[in-house]
Order: structure tokens, then C-alpha cells, then sequence
């Protein structure tokens, strides 16, 4: 039986913002009557998350992600609702639950710039009370995964962005806790550095079984790192389910594009898989019914002269390209298809 690690029951969180009108003359009408918009970030959420899963918290800028990482770390305390990790309330802010959690926020660093990392590694060891074995041992271990043994003494502010995050990372799983919070942490890397923190994680996990939410809007990261994914969007839950489903919201067909040596003249059957032509008729993307890949690729390798195709890599960008256009294509198709919220 799956243990349960994080459990919430229609958590909400609203923010009460003071409006003002400009100038003197605002600044005294709002001094003698104040108005005030209340803005529902996160609204009757529901979720459970068991021990040793990876979960992708999607949704587009504004739906509430960030909002949530920190109720579920403590760091802001809900409106309303009940929210449970690991047995405890998280802004109660108990010792026993804060080591045992952990939140990477790519675009906010905890370590300090003038130093080198390990001077803050070594701190917080005392502020964790790991013994000098623990703490050796999962030094070593993330540092040499992570490639960076010969960067600890260097100091942090001379470290390029790839280094730091790697040292942010370790920074954070140095306690090896069993829940840890990961809010874009691919953020503004090159792709090598993307792959190696996704190597990391996995790693991590495989080794620890620990239960891991991250929020992206890499595609690649999802990809890589969660079998389910929750998505949310204007502070309500819109999906909750397998990868594999989600990527089939918008039907089972794939995008696949040819560029040909030639211009090539009008080709009905290509026509009928919606083709999007260049302006040169050299190269076209069409959607096929995954069924019928095989038989259209063949028959278009035959007929003309093909010099490169591509298959679509990640379906999951264009679905999620597309809610971000459009949200009530997921709620058609959801109703139409029975898939989970």
C-alpha cells in the first residue's frame, strides 16, 4: 500500500491588494477610504501525493504554481482548506518538518555570493546537526554526480549560472530530505547544464525515494522527470494524471515534417493530413493519425525526394502550447474523453 506524503483537501489562498488613485489627491481620498481587489491565487485545490513520486506542477504564468510551492513549504499560509506533508501543517514551521523538506527556486539563490559554497555547505551542516561522516559522504557523492569537486572553495559570485545551480542544488538536498520542492530549476541553463541537473534529480531519486514536485515551463524537464502531472490554471486544478494521457489531449495524432530537395507541385493526400507548406513548397508539416504513420512516411519517402523528416519529440509542448491559447479546449476535450481532474 502506497503511503501517503502530501494531502490537500480545497486549499485556497487569496491576496487582499490596496488600490490607489495617483497623485496627492488619491493618496487622501484612499487615506479616508480605503479601497481594496481580492485576487483567489489558489481556489478549493485537491491533491494527493504519494512517497517516491515525481509530480510536473504545470500551468502558465500566474496560475498559482509558485503560490503553492510555498504554502506547501511554509512559506505563506492558506486562506482556507487543510494541508498536510509528511503529518504536518507546513506554516506551523516545526523543526522536524523542516528538515525534512527542501525548496530549489531557480531564480532565488540561499547561498551567499562572497563566500565559497562550501563555507555555506559547512553551515549548514551545524544548522541541520548532520555528523562529519553524513555530511562527507553526501558532499562527496553530489559533488562528483554533479561534477563540481574542484569548484567548492571557489567563490560563489565567480561561479558561471550552471555551477551555481549545481551548488544551489546541493545546498539543498545536503539533509537528503524526503519531500523536495523544485520550482524552475532548469531556469536560463544551456542545454548541457539542463541535462545534468535532470541526470541529477533522477539519480537522486532512484537512490533516496524521494517524493519530488517540480514546476518548468521547460517541456524537456517534464519530459524527462515526471510520469504525472498536475496542471493548473487560474488557481483550480484542470488535470490531474499520467503523462501519456495528457499527451493525448488533443488527440493521438503527430506532427511529422519533410524537407524535400525540390520545390514539390500540390499533393492532395498530403493536403489531407492539414499540411503547412514553406512559401517554396520545400518542406511541410502534417499531422498523422498515429496509426497511420508508417504507411504516410513510407509513401512520401517513395513518391518524392525526401532530405530530412522529423517526428514530433514532445507532444506535451504543443498540448501545452495550446491550453495556454486556449484553456477551454482542455475542458471540451476532457468532458469528451473522461480524463481525470
Amino acid at each position: 500500500m502506497s503511503q501517503k506524503v502530501i494531502e490537500v483537501i480545497n486549499l485556497t489562498k487569496q491576496f487582499k491588494s490596496y488600490k490607489k488613485k495617483p497623485g496627492l489627491k488619491g493618496s487622501l481620498q484612499s487615506f479616508f477610504n480605503r479601497k481594496y481587489s481580492i485576487k483567489k491565487a489558489v481556489h478549493g485545490f485537491n491533491l494527493e501525493i504519494n512517497k517516491g513520486e515525481i509530480i510536473g506542477l504545470l500551468g502558465p504564468n500566474g496560475a498559482g504554481k509558485t503560490t503553492l510551492m510555498k504554502m506547501f513549504t511554509g512559506i505563506i499560509v492558506p486562506t482556507s482548506g487543510e494541508l498536510t506533508i509528511n503529518g504536518h501543517s507546513p506554516w506551523e514551521r516545526k523543526k522536524e518538518f523542516k528538515k525534512k523538506i527542501a525548496l530549489v527556486m531557480g531564480q532565488k539563490s540561499q547561498l551567499w555570493w562572497d563566500i565559497p559554497a562550501m563555507d555555506s555547505f559547512l553551515l549548514l551542516q551545524k544548522f541541520y546537526e548532520l555528523s562529519n561522516q553524513e555530511f562527507k559522504q553526501r558532499l562527496d557523492y553530489m559533488s562528483e554526480l554533479l561534477g563540481v569537486v574542484d569548484l567548492l572553495h571557489v567563490h560563489v559570485r565567480k561561479l558561471s549560472l550552471g555551477e551555481r545551480m549545481k551548488m544551489e542544488l546541493m545546498a539543498s538536498l545536503l539533509h537528503n530530505p524526503d519531500v523536495i520542492f523544485l520550482d524552475e530549476p532548469t531556469i536560463g541553463l544551456d542545454l548541457v547544464a539542463q541535462e545534468n541537473i535532470r541526470a541529477f534529480i533522477l539519480d537522486f531519486h532512484k537512490k533516496n525515494g524521494t517524493t519530488i514536485i517540480i514546476t518548468s515551463h521547460y517541456m524537456a524537464d517534464v519530459q524527462a522527470l515526471c510520469k504525472r502531472l498536475v496542471l493548473i490554471f487560474d488557481g483550480t486544478k484542470a488535470y490531474d494524471g499520467p503523462l501519456e494521457k495528457f499527451e493525448n489531449i488533443l488527440g493521438n495524432e503527430k506532427t511529422v515534417s519533410f524537407t524535400f530537395s525540390e520545390e514539390i507541385p500540390c499533393c492532395g493526400y498530403l493536403d489531407e493530413f492539414h499540411g503547412e507548406w514553406n512559401e517554396g513548397r520545400t518542406s511541410v508539416d502534417i499531422r498523422v493519425p498515429e496509426e497511420n504513420l508508417r504507411e504516410v512516411g513510407k509513401k512520401v519517402l517513395d513518391l518524392h525526394p525526401v532530405i530530412e523528416f522529423n517526428t514530433e519529440k514532445m507532444p506535451i509542448e504543443r498540448v501545452m502550447k495550446t491550453l495556454m491559447t486556449n484553456p477551454e479546449v482542455l475542458r471540451a476535450q476532457r468532458d469528451h474523453a473522461n480524463l481525470p481532474a
